[in-house]
């Protein structure tokens, strides 16, 4: 029997999203360390409890976007291809340079957005960004598969067969906007879910901060949402892959 046969598009996107969710483990400690009241449970028992939620989030987030990326036009060709044992690598090659281009140019943007932003950022917030600064192999891992598969394939296809079915009838050609209202939206909740965590390391709430967050985690939203839309999400992925690694290269030159 073909072992990649038996194998469905959706458990390999679950395996790959769960590697980028065990790549955050060992950051979980360094998290906690922020909490000054007693931990409810030990740091093991949180480790656990996290990568179960986690887990539970992204098995719901897959199971969504395989249900409605087929109704919409959406993609993920590299896994599928892997799945019914076809060429993979045919359909990686047109992705590999957008990626690489989409990437560079949303790492270029978020660090010149971080540079216009700092004078303005409380120092506490700074000071502990710096300090609890995940490893480059959960950036990649997780900010890269994993967080493209809840919100690229899971939320965004979604957003597009929602509002499609909002505003046209069904049967017709999906139109433009639907997309773009998907991208936008998935994206702003993107950078609304890092709320918490930045108020967790500034004692300071600011203006400044709030949008910083905002802005700086949605704006490559727009690009990954784009790069999903009209390449795959593969190449999604890889942009978001190649954005962390030119802020890692950035920040070392600075």
């Amino acid at each position: 029997m073909d072992f990649n046969k038996s194998i469905k598009p959706s458990v390999f996107l679950f395996i790959l999203g769960f590697v980028g969710i065990v790549s955050i483990v060992p950051f979980i400690p360094n998290l906690l360390a922020l909490q000054s009241a007693p931990l409810p449970l030990s740091v093991e028992m949180i480790q656990v409890v996290s990568v179960l939620q986690s887990s539970a989030l992204l098995v719901f987030m897959v199971g969504l976007g395989s249900v409605f990326s087929k109704k919409v036009g959406l993609s993920s060709p590299v896994i599928f291809a892997l799945a019914h044992s076809e060429n993979a690598l045919k359909e990686l090659k047109p992705l590999i340079m957008p990626a690489i281009i989409g990437g560079i140019v949303g790492g270029v943007f978020l660090l010149a957005l971080l540079g216009t932003f700092s004078g303005y950022l409380p120092a506490e917030f700074l000071s502990a960004g710096e300090k609890l600064m995940p490893p480059w192999y959960t950036k990649l891992l997780y900010g890269g598969i994993t967080e493209e598969l809840l919100i690229r394939w899971g939320l965004m296809s979604f957003f597009v067969w929602g509002t499609y079915r909002l505003t046209q009838k069904s049967g017709s050609d999906i139109r433009s906007y639907n997309y773009i209202f998907a991208i936008l939206v998935s994206s702003l909740i993107f950078g609304l879910g890092h709320l918490p965590v930045a108020f967790a390391l500034s004692p300071e709430i600011t203006a400044p901060l709030v949008a910083y967050i905002i802005l700086g985690n949605a704006s490559f939203g727009f690009i990954a949402g784009y790069l999903y839309w009209k390449r795959g999400l593969e190449c999604a992925i890889g942009a978001h892959m190649v954005a962390h690694l030119t802020m890692i290269v950035g920040a070392n030159f600075a």
